[in-house]
């Protein structure tokens, strides 16, 4: 893309293209190809601009990636990836946006032949009057039968004046698969915040202690997981 993008563009529907202006021109994407039967593990950590990596998985590789999305002004991770036949495919996403930030994660998953799997578990807190978004598409080629797709995307919304985007998308052209997405948008419970008040647990420490069993899950067996459970726990404590 050698031209800014507009909102016509569905990709860059929710993107702050005022901040985009400034990173312009976007780096190229990171290749990586993980050779059959290989394994590849990636955790990414964005406090501002624009990651992209782009991953080829060929027969039987597995590759799990990990991210903590989180920015003063905007932060975007793009991800691709290709799966050949038997691949397995797992992401875990964080991202965490306050104030007037924008946070957004977009990836791309093609099922281009039998039996691969994937799995994306993504989860978002919004503050603010900030926008977390999360567009996630998956691609499902003519003869890649038994296909094992799935979406499964939460956002926390702190205030009423945070926006959180979530569109999930399946696109496919063989017929035995098994893909599905879920996705969900609430506030913290009353009812749990009320049980942790009552127990002496102050309003704050309450809210964090929710908020951070929210993200752990998509945490959970990543490359350096240590290492992004607390960068994220630091990250809540500044948004709250």
């Amino acid at each position: 893309m050698t031209t800014l993008p507009t909102r016509k563009a569905e990709e860059w529907r929710y993107a702050d293209l005022g901040a985009l202006e400034t990173l312009w021109p976007l780096p190229d994407a990171e290749s990586v190809t993980v050779a059959a039967g290989g394994e590849f593990a990636r955790a990414i950590v964005n406090k501002g601009g624009v990651v992209r990596l782009s991953l080829v998985l060929e027969a039987g590789a597995k590759a799990a990636v990990h991210v903590l999305n989180t920015a003063d002004t905007y932060a975007r991770i793009e991800i691709e990836a290709t799966l050949h036949e038997g691949a397995d495919f797992h992401l875990g996403g964080v991202q965490l946006s306050s104030g007037d930030q924008t946070a957004e994660i977009v990836t791309t998953v093609r099922h281009i032949e039998p039996n691969a799997r994937s799995h994306q578990m993504i989860r978002s807190v919004a503050g603010g009057t900030s926008t977390a978004s999360v567009l996630g598409k998956v691609y499902v080629a003519k003869g890649a039968d038994g296909t094992d797709g799935s979406q499964s995307v939460r956002a926390m919304l702190l205030d009423r004046t945070a926006q959180a985007n979530a569109r999930p998308e399946l696109e496919i052209y063989a017929d035995d698969v098994k893909c599905a997405h879920g996705c969900a948008i609430g506030e913290l419970d009353a009812n749990g915040l009320f049980y942790l008040a009552a127990r002496g647990i102050e309003p704050a420490r309450a809210k964090a202690l929710m908020l951070q069993a929210f993200i752990a899950e998509a945490f959970d067996g990543a490359e350096e997981e240590d290492n992004l459970q607390a960068a994220a726990q630091a990250a809540l404590e500044a948004l709250l």
